[in-house]
């Protein structure tokens, strides 16, 4: 149980973490956030992972969680960071996603498809077949629900705030 506490103290701080950086990074409180919701997407393919295979959460799932929580949401700033390039380009912005979707998509799955190599290889190791597990089917879950989750999100929540934005640049520009 000690191992647990200090392992999730330690996802609480890596957390609170990742969103100062990301804060600082894109000078916005809100599209961390966003970004951030590829870490419990995570969680569903950790669980499922353990599930399939009828392995117990050990300290070592949590250790590969932690890890996780890193690469999924160096996914969803991929892309973000694509998205808001191109709408300060002034594409609008439905189509700003779909080409984020089309261009991002190779260098999310190669990054993806390293750690999943790199985990199968332990994958049958008694002593680090949690941490295995979580990253495998952590990994693949999250990368799929990423790619159309953290945009319909990002859509849902910074929709108003770019169309008016939108529409400021063009009454300027008709001036």
């Amino acid at each position: 149980m000690e191992v647990f506490r200090d392992l999730g103290t330690a996802f609480a701080g890596v957390i609170i973490i990742i969103y100062m950086l990301i804060v600082g990074w894109f000078q916005n409180f809100k599209t961390p956030i966003v970004m951030m919701v590829a870490i419990p997407l995570s969680l569903i393919g950790i669980v499922l992972g353990h599930w399939l295979l009828g392995a117990f959460f050990t300290a070592t799932s949590f250790i590969g969680m932690i890890a996780l929580a890193g690469v999924m949401v160096r996914n969803s700033v991929l892309l973000i960071d694509f998205i808001e390039i191109r709408l300060k380009e002034g594409i609008p912005m439905k189509q700003a996603i779909i080409e984020a979707g089309a261009v991002r998509t190779t260098p999310i799955l190669l990054t993806t498809g390293a750690v999943v190599i790199g985990a199968v290889i332990i994958l049958f190791d008694l002593i680090f077949q949690g941490l295995a597990i979580s990253l495998v089917f952590g990994a693949i879950v999250s990368t799929l629900l990423t790619l159309v989750v953290v945009p319909l999100v990002y859509y849902a929540t910074e929709r108003k705030k770019w169309e008016k934005k939108s529409d400021f640049d063009d009454k300027f520009f008709e001036v």
